[in-house]
């Protein structure tokens, strides 16, 4: 306990001695009045570092974005990937707007191990629709704030371009609404960060951003475009527990993963639940495609599905239809 204490001499507050004569009751201290550490700035991190190397504490930094690099040689063999979030006037995006579009774009290698950040972009947008006090209150975003405000569509095309992939942490949410926004997203390979790592498997009890970050150690002003940006990319590039590597390397690994998406159609009504067993999803299709049971397998894994599904479903022999999805074709509104 001694040495404990004595780390925080030095910073700002000076020993008292063990007894403290009184002189009257005035200078009584009065009971549960909190004792005030008066730190220097200088020394924060060195307290940080000792309230968490004294197990009782974890100790939340706030995340200040990484500083954009734009005189660099390029690495060989290096890659570029833009990250993306969209605030919206809601979650439809045949209806809906964007109203905020951020990215930041950086460099990263065939391994996943995560270099500088090139370009960052950000842009709020009027909407044709009005912004309700629940987006306001859910994204920050104000109808002043957007009053008169565009989106320069061409330089956001400019922006993505160069990019090998594009990733966001809800890419089935942002990759319709940025689409529809700019035709050349529809161009580029997707990947999600929310559904294409596993985080259980790591030990994280959630996979929502904001707890992500926290985990990683950091806080930020959540749920304006480009700091959720700025949060994500940081998570990709944390090391995860026991020695697991990045969360970007094995979000590439899933990304090229190439997905075939068997559907069930025609199955008996009574086989359903063995089918949500199974991890079917229900599709009612009014979005234009079966309205039956369906899931999404890896190409190694297609023929057990097919065997599961002669011998358990159907009980005959079946050529269900299926769909192959590489990241190209992930994540957009019809798939």
């Amino acid at each position: 306990m001694q040495g404990q204490a004595d780390l925080f001499l030095g910073l700002g507050e000076t020993a008292a001695p063990i007894r403290k004569p009184v002189t009257s009751d005035s200078q009584v201290k009065p009971q549960g009045q909190k004792r005030t550490f008066r730190l220097d700035p200088a020394n924060f991190e060195t307290a940080a570092d000792a309230l968490e190397a004294s197990g009782r504490y974890r100790v939340l930094r706030r995340l200040l974005p990484r500083s954009v690099v734009t005189s660099r040689m390029a690495v060989p063999g290096e890659r570029l990937a833009v990250i993306v979030d969209t605030e919206t006037t809601g979650l439809d995006h045949t209806r809906d707007e964007v109203i905020e579009i951020g990215m930041v774009a950086f460099s990263y290698d065939e391994d996943g191990r995560i270099g500088d950040v090139v370009g960052t972009f950000n842009a709020l947008r009027e909407p044709s629709v009005p912004i309700t006090p629940e987006v306001t209150r859910l994204t920050g975003i104000t109808p002043d704030m957007v009053t008169g405000q565009t989106i320069d569509l061409d330089a956001v095309e400019a922006f993505i371009r160069p990019a090998h992939l594009v990733i966001a942490h809800n890419a089935r949410f942002d990759r319709p609404f940025c689409e529809r926004l700019a035709q050349g997203f529809a161009l580029k390979a997707w990947a999600c960060s929310h559904a294409e790592v596993s985080w259980s498997d790591f030990g994280f009890e959630g996979s929502k951003l904001g707890y992500l970050l926290s985990q990683c150690g950091w806080f930020h002003q959540g749920h304006r475009a480009v700091e959720d940006c700025h949060a994500l990319l940081e998570v990709l590039a944390s090391p995860l527990p026991d020695d697991a590597g990045y969360a970007m390397s094995h979000l590439l690994t899933s990304a090229r993963k190439t997905l075939l998406r068997v559907w069930a159609e025609g199955s008996p009504f009574e086989m359903k639940d063995a089918l949500k067993k199974r991890g079917y999803r229900w599709n009612d299709g009014k979005d234009g495609r079966l309205r039956c049971w369906f899931i999404d397998v890896a190409e190694d894994a297609y023929e057990a599905e097919l065997k599961f599904l002669r011998q358990e479903i159907y009980r005959r022999d079946v050529e269900p239809y299926t769909q192959r999805f590489t990241a190209f074709e992930r994540f957009r509104a019809t798939s």
